[in-house]
């Protein structure tokens, strides 16, 4: 994982600065969400990595399959990742342009796992503390997770928060086996 992360990264900031530069961070993160989940397809995928074809018919054809939203810096991206064997990478420098981009709006989306449904009210008095905590705007995600058994887990970008009741059995059975 941290290998694809690492070829990722540059082209991730390169989309992000020219997002940047010209005020078109919302198309590049269309396009490229677009084009991450349209890779992710096994049938996509295996179009992407077959070495029988050339670089320009695997562009043609995955630019037919991404539609007209594609600008001509667009396809030039799809066109330097083909190059480069990389459009495999796409969901992953896609998920690393969000990430550039909720750090440049300072926002950031809190996924909440729960074992039971939560009330808005109490979702409210977490999305404050966190805002505050975060130094960030913060969107909630949650979830319910009958097999956390009690309390909840909490993850924003890389920070992990595991208050769960399954969590904390896990963690007394591994401090009475060592």
């Amino acid at each position: 994982m941290a290998e694809l992360t690492t070829l990722a990264r540059p082209y991730a900031k390169a989309a992000f600065e020219s997002g940047l530069g010209d005020n078109s961070l919302g198309h590049w993160s269309s396009v490229l969400a677009t084009a991450a989940s349209v890779s992710s397809e096994q049938s996509v995928t295996r179009l992407l990595t077959d070495p029988s074809l050339s670089t320009d018919s695997v562009v043609d054809s995955f630019v037919e399959l991404l539609g007209d939203d594609l600008d001509t810096k667009a396809r030039n991206f799809i066109r330097l990742l083909a190059e480069n064997k990389r459009l495999v990478l796409l969901p992953a420098i896609s998920a690393l342009f969000h990430a550039l981009k909720a750090n440049q709006e300072r926002s950031i989306t809190v996924e909440i796992t729960t074992a039971f449904e939560v009330s808005s009210e109490n979702l409210d008095n977490l999305a404050q503390g966190l805002k505050g905590r975060l130094a960030q705007d913060v969107s909630l995600s949650t979830t319910v997770d009958n097999s956390l058994i009690g309390g909840a887990v909490v993850r924003a970008g890389d920070t992990v928060i595991d208050n769960s009741v399954r969590g904390k059995l896990v963690k007394l059975v591994e401090s009475m086996n060592s």
